[in-house]
């Protein structure tokens, strides 16, 4: 259990990233339809190149043929968990910066728990406790700066985030009871593609296509700057392949709901490389007090996860 937990924090690393980056080219002037779709355009092409140098054209074909095998479940799972929710985090950085949407993201942990009732997998009732306890945590760093901003710009930032926090665990779970063949109404995909991270990964984000496409039709948005492309990329590179990869591992490792639960509360750590990646990069304030009792808090509720799962 230590291992996921370990590897979830990683992830949260390079996760961070994606709020910095969203919020420069926000500031930047860089329309947030760009920052959302190109990052996963870049997601396919690193994703593919990988691929093919690790396992050639017959692997990449493999994939192919696995997503047109099951194309609507990958549209819809790719859609939802990697489009829906990656659109609403590129919105809301055009109204808050970076740290009040790491923040408010982390309502994820709790929102998994909703996902997990709504497929039926049972979890341990304390399980709430924990995860309750790491969002107290990540309200207590949100609403110690909140003095800062007016409640309408506070909300058009936050409610869109609140949205993708039920998206990204929704779409997770639909690939994870598609390994597993257990619900009824989720095709069982029984590959050996599935145990690959990286074949995961590209065919989520082949199912999102559809959706980017529709949305830049309809809001046609100016034209992307160089800076805008550039830190796209990155993003792509940092969150779309090394955060993504590594957190579905550590999700594809876990065997029960309350290991996946464990696995989506390390989410939580997003905030506080976020913190650190604005005092460093972007200048920000200090965390004061508060935000400092809310990072222990959030501490305290992954060191309960994973006492309780060693038992």
């Amino acid at each position: 259990m230590v291992k996921l937990i370990s590897l979830g924090v990683l992830s949260g690393v390079f996760f961070s990233a994606t709020f910095i980056l969203n919020e420069l080219m926000s500031v930047e002037g860089g329309h947030w339809v760009w920052s959302a779709s190109l990052r996963y355009g870049f997601t396919i092409l690193f994703l593919a190149v990988m691929i093919l140098f690790d396992g050639g054209v017959r692997r990449l074909r493999r994939i192919l043929r696995l997503f047109g095998s099951h194309w609507l479940f990958w549209t819809v799972a790719g859609s939802v968990g990697f489009g829906g929710f990656y659109a609403l985090l590129c919105y809301s950085a055009d109204f808050s910066p970076g740290w009040i949407v790491a923040a408010t993201w982390q309502f994820t942990v709790v929102a998994s728990l909703f996902v997990f009732m709504l497929f039926g997998r049972p979890f341990p009732k304390r399980i709430w406790l924990f995860s309750l306890l790491v969002f107290l945590g990540v309200l207590l760093v949100n609403l110690s700066r909140m003095e800062a901003f007016d409640v309408k710009t506070l909300l058009s930032g936050s409610l869109p985030v609140l949205g993708a926090a039920f998206c990204y665990p929704f779409g997770n779970q639909l690939v994870w009871e598609a390994r597993n063949g257990r619900h009824k109404w989720v095709p069982g995909i029984a590959s050996a593609l599935l145990d690959d991270i990286f074949s995961k990964v590209l065919l989520m984000t082949l199912g999102s296509v559809p959706m980017w496409i529709v949305l830049i039709a309809i809001v046609r948005p100016p034209a992307p700057s160089p800076p805008q492309v550039l830190n796209t990329s990155l993003v792509a590179l940092f969150s779309g392949v090394f955060a993504t990869s590594i957190f579905l591992f550590a999700r594809g490792q876990a065997s029960n709901a309350g290991e996946l639960a464990a696995v989506d509360a390390t989410q939580s750590s997003e905030v506080v490389f976020a913190l650190l990646g604005g005092l460093v990069f972007l200048k920000s304030e200090a965390p004061n007090v508060q935000s400092a009792i809310g990072l222990l808090l959030i501490f305290a509720g992954l060191t309960f996860f994973v006492k309780y799962q060693e038992k």
